[in-house]
């Protein structure tokens, strides 16, 4: 069998340094509080051009958030708002600037991607959401969580709940 030929040095640059911002993030983005808030990423985002050497000024962090770009932006930002339960099975994402947080399952069920429903049993729905400090910020009305084919999306709390 022949050996693949080996990426160019801009390539594997491009990817540690992808490698190393996602870990930058897993990292510390428990750091900032409140968690699940704009408030917490935004923190995230002043503490990184901080230590970038930008000024905490509005042009000094405009000028940052313009090098970052809006795709690495993006990936960043999913980064920071979601979480992988290996042992629940679940990855959740909750972003509060979308209208509900998602529990989707790490694997499909099958070759034909059925879902387990014990992955997406409202009890582990539940569990997940209780380990990752969300249950106080989402609705407590399960008759209100909508089980998809592939996801459970759980509205954020309003003042009605």
């Amino acid at each position: 069998m022949a050996q693949q030929p080996l990426p160019p040095p801009s390539a594997l640059q491009a990817t540690l340094v992808d490698f190393a911002i996602a870990e930058l993030v897993r990292q510390h983005r428990e750091s900032f509080l409140p968690l699940w808030t704009v408030e917490s990423w935004a923190k995230l985002l002043i503490w990184l051009a901080l230590n970038c050497g930008c000024s905490g000024h509005s042009e000094g962090l405009e000028a940052f958030a313009g090098a970052l770009g809006p795709g690495l932006a993006g990936r960043m930002r999913r980064l920071f708002f979601q979480r992988e339960l290996t042992d629940l099975g679940l990855q959740v994402l909750a972003d509060p600037a979308e209208p509900q947080v998602l529990l989707l399952p790490l694997e499909s069920g099958s070759a034909s991607g059925v879902v387990s429903d014990a992955a997406m049993d409202p009890e582990t729905v539940a569990a997940a959401l209780a380990r990752v400090g969300l249950t106080v910020l989402v609705t407590p009305d399960r008759g209100r969580w909508r089980a998809l084919e592939a996801l459970t999306a759980v509205p954020w709390r309003s003042g009605d709940d």
